[in-house]
């Protein structure tokens, strides 16, 4: 039987309270709250993360959410959730698309290729935890969401599987309904060699590129024209034009050559496109 034939008609009311207040959180600060008032009652966790893009190329970024000291997106590097969240989506794939488990303390592979330090051993600590994804065909990205504890689930978890089920779609809007986070855009140091201050949106600084923008140029950098970028991104190939335009601003360069040429120079020296 499923989570809806279980509950109580007290519980029914928070359920629905729990749906409606997905559509109005539009912070950060709203989505954790909505994640630990609403959803932690059905899905008790201790750590969220979110992981969207193409995985199939390792184009993906994430965002975490944790009243955990430590755990927050900065926290938690490419290097760290890539392999990982990586691991988890070709799992859910091969289990047919549906919420799975995996448990840390029985040597679950997922976690065989972390390092044991800083988020990586916090990560350890998680006793369980529930991964469910939703398949996007028209964005053609895919976003999976992992949701770790630190103690068992009750009933052996099939009532917080359930609810996962269930309020994914939930989870998933409440997340697209918050902005990128600092960490996801990218930082051109200066003359100094330290890093400028972050300005997430289209009137940037010279060099810093947000995730979108990043994703495009991966895209430039595989030969795509304009036209075949908004096919493969759902997007207009005028849009696609507009953000090239911001990119040659935002970088200093003239064409497309020049700017794959100039983020291949800055992450041979160590600066990072995508935090």
């Amino acid at each position: 039987m499923s989570l809806l034939g279980h509950l109580t008609v007290d519980e029914l009311g928070p359920l629905l309270r729990t749906m409606h207040r997905s559509l109005v959180v539009d912070s950060h600060y709203a989505l954790f709250n909505w994640l630990q008032d609403d959803v932690q009652r059905f899905i008790p966790h201790d750590i969220v993360i979110a992981v969207w893009g193409d995985f199939s190329l390792g184009m993906v970024c994430h965002d975490v959410v944790s009243s955990l000291q430590g755990a927050r997106t900065g926290n938690f590097s490419d290097e760290l959730v890539q392999p990982f969240a990586g691991t988890l989506f070709k799992r859910w794939v091969h289990y047919g698309r549906q919420p799975f488990f995996l448990d840390s303390t029985e040597g679950d592979s997922a976690f065989q290729g972390l390092d044991g330090e800083g988020a990586s051993d916090m990560l350890h600590q998680m006793e369980t935890g529930l991964v469910h994804g939703i398949k996007d065909q028209r964005g053609r990205h895919d976003c999976l969401y992992i949701l770790l504890g630190d103690a068992p689930l009750v009933d052996g978890g099939s009532r917080a599987r359930d609810a996962l089920r269930l309020l994914l779609p939930y989870i998933d809007t409440a997340f697209r309904q918050v902005a990128h986070l600092p960490e996801q855009y990218y930082r051109q140091p200066d003359a100094a060699g330290t890093q400028a201050a972050e300005v997430p949106d289209s009137n940037a600084p010279v060099g810093e590129l947000s995730v979108r923008e990043m994703e495009i140029m991966e895209w430039v950098r595989l030969g795509k024209t304009n036209q075949e970028i908004g096919m493969i991104l759902d997007i207009s190939a005028f849009t696609v034009k507009n953000h090239m335009q911001r990119i040659f601003k935002k970088l200093d360069v003239l064409n497309r050559a020049q700017a794959v040429a100039k983020i291949d120079n800055l992450r041979h020296r160590g600066h990072p496109t995508r935090q």
